[in-house]
């Protein structure tokens, strides 16, 4: 956004305003008037809906300038979604990364609440890696670079940045394409910060992804840039296999993702977990490397996962020598018949696609269940769980 549109009349709301989002400190960052941004969406007709989650809708728009914008619209009876739009302000206003999505303002007028984002014409990452048709224009180079550019978004968000940021919700809808497929971490609506000695942090409100979620976050509560990284493991496995963990299918075991990458590989046979959608040359190397990469990030043992930076050393190096990997967290998929009528479930939802949210059915009670069965761990926490992504 040039220094231009920063003094036109988008901006005719007072900087004021923004102490309803933040209190105790103003926050850098530009107000859109909300005639600018319906007359930018259209009014925010339904042909520039391009996302529905928990939050609201989000629209895509275009401001007089020529400059298309993505219009986070949040829904007046979500009380949950304006605690996470606050936070979401007041943590990416403060960012800046290639990797991140960047915020572009925000309105706060006569009752309603938007965030206003840059548009990413591409749309999020799960659009092209668990869809046949268009997983086909991401060959094995754009998916690397994908890969190494979300390890360079969540390094700054645990290293580099001016916060130290835990994102917690990493997953395939909440990466974001630009229109050269440069990868974009986004929705830090339940992100955390920490101090720079803080190691790990825990609460019983558990909120995230089943599929994405580390076992001491879903179990226990316990979250850190190790959970981050255990996330970020999973997203690697499903870019190479263009499979998603949750929901995996394989006819000779039970496996999900994860236990299915982990199998192939003890069997000496990694290479078979490529995307068979994949088109042209494949380097053996980089691919072995990134699924030991992406195993060695899904360890059970939080200790035994490697930091952000040394990801992307390894990543990055050729001569690098990995460490060999153990056996995963969550690598496999049991339910029990029964359910727990006193177990509280809500849902969180945050895409940015074409399609609408498939909601999770399954009791996420149950997976404690049967982990409580198998490893004798108990828990007490009352667990909030995101949908399944969509399926395209």
């Amino acid at each position: 956004m040039g220094e231009n549109e920063m003094t036109s009349p988008i901006f005719s709301a007072t900087r004021s305003s923004a102490s309803s989002l933040r209190p105790e400190e103003e926050l850098d960052l530009p107000l859109f008037d909300l005639e600018t941004v319906a007359n930018a969406t259209n009014n925010f007709s339904f042909a520039n809906k391009i996302g529905e989650g928990g939050f609201g809708i989000v629209y895509k728009g275009e401001l007089s300038t020529g400059h298309e914008i993505a219009v986070k619209r949040l829904s007046q009876d979500s009380g949950q979604g304006l605690q996470e739009l606050k936070n979401e302000v007041i943590l990416i206003a403060k960012l800046q990364h290639r990797n991140l999505v960047r915020l572009l303002g925000c309105c706060i007028q006569r009752e309603v609440t938007m965030l206003i984002y840059e548009y990413m014409p591409n749309k999020s990452l799960d659009s092209f890696i668990f869809n046949q048709t268009r997983g086909t224009s991401l060959d094995w180079r754009k998916r690397f670079d994908i890969i190494v550019g979300i390890a360079r978004g969540l390094l700054y968000l645990h290293r580099d940045s001016r916060l130290r940021i835990i994102h917690r919700d990493l997953k395939a809808s909440n990466i974001l394409l630009d229109g050269e497929m440069n990868p974009k971490i986004s929705d830090f609506g339940i992100a955390r910060t920490f101090g720079r000695d803080q190691i790990e942090a825990n609460t019983k409100r558990v909120i995230g992804t089943y599929g994405y979620m580390s076992p001491e976050y879903a179990i226990d509560g316990l979250f850190s840039v190790k959970s981050d990284v255990f996330s970020f493991g999973v997203l690697v496995l499903e870019i190479v296999s263009g499979k998603k963990n949750r929901g995996f299918y394989h006819p000779d075991h039970d496996l999900n993702l994860l236990g299915h990458a982990w199998k192939l590989w003890n069997e000496g046979n990694p290479l078979e977990l490529v995307d068979a959608f994949n088109e042209g040359p494949v380097p053996e190397f980089e691919a072995l490397k990134c699924i030991q990469v992406g195993l060695l990030c899904v360890q059970k043992r939080p200790d035994d996962r490697p930091t952000m930076p040394t990801v992307l050393l390894m990543l990055d190096s050729e001569s690098a020598v990995l460490p060999k990997p153990k056996e995963p967290g969550f690598y496999t998929e049991r339910f029990l018949s029964e359910t727990n009528s006193s177990s509280s479930i809500v849902k969180k939802s945050s895409t940015l696609n074409d399609s609408s949210a498939q909601f999770v059915v399954d009791s996420f009670y149950q997976l404690i269940s049967s982990l409580s069965r198998l490893c004798q761990i108990k828990s007490e926490n009352n667990i909030e769980l995101s949908p399944l992504d969509p399926k395209y």
